[in-house]
């Protein structure tokens, strides 16, 4: 697969929206800059399988659940998500490598089908060192990212999610890498920790952006998007 395959584009625009309907019109409207759209649990859980449905029919879809269980659940949740038109899902890197190996397998047979990647979450872009739960080793986030990276590429997957700020020590390791946490110089961080401009997550690397907020809740979201995917190739 090529490096923004299976997008249309490296825009992935977040639908982190409460309402089907407000999410639909988001979709139509937004479907010109769209490389695709983001959906997680406050929508899926809400609407269930038919809805999903509908939103991988105008654009390239990623399901984002961040699946992390025992092997089997996983494999089954993953093959649900694509037999509802998914073609990007993620799921923990620290799930292990078992479960990590036999997804790697699933990826291969998916995609036998239509481009499909799995996507590997390392850690979370509203976490850094002072909000690690207890139990994580006292190492710096960029350790924890590479040794998850390197549990993942060693178990056959190459999508991961990080945050912008680990793209530069992932470059040239052959890895579709996916970055949340991503805020134009003029928009509030939230409750992101580790964050880039659009451009600066391109030029660092990125093979797709995730972004939700900056464009679903600005005043005009299509001259948001317009703006944000100018700024990405630095216009």
């Amino acid at each position: 697969m090529d490096r923004f395959s299976p997008l249309k584009n490296p825009l992935v625009i977040a639908l982190d929206v409460d309402s089907d309907t407000q999410a639909l019109k988001l979709a139509v409207d937004l479907a010109d800059f769209a490389g695709g759209y983001k959906l997680g649990p406050r929508l899926i859980h809400r609407y269930g399988p038919e809805f999903v449905a509908k939103i991988a029919e105008i654009a390239p879809l990623f399901v984002d659940c961040k699946f992390f269980d025992i092997p089997s659940t996983m494999e089954s949740a993953v093959q649900a998500s694509f037999d509802c038109g998914a073609s990007l899902v993620t799921v923990h890197a620290m799930a292990g490598r078992e479960a990590l190996t036999r997804l790697a397998e699933l990826e291969k047979k998916l995609n036998e089908q239509r481009p499909f990647r799995i996507l590997a979450v390392t850690i979370l872009t509203s976490w850094n060192e002072k909000s690690f739960p207890a139990n994580f080793k006292s190492l710096p986030v960029a350790e924890h990212v590479q040794n998850l990276v390197e549990l993942v590429q060693s178990s056959g997957l190459s999508g991961v999610v990080c945050s912008p700020e680990e793209l530069d020590f992932l470059q040239g390791k052959d890895l579709y890498l996916v970055a949340p946490g991503i805020r134009p110089e003029s928009v509030s961080k939230d409750d992101q920790q580790r964050t880039r401009t659009p451009f600066e997550a391109m030029k660092a690397g990125a093979s797709a952006l995730v972004i939700g907020r900056p464009i679903i809740a600005a005043t005009d979201p299509m001259k948001a998007a317009l703006e944000i995917s100018l700024t990405m190739v630095g216009r």
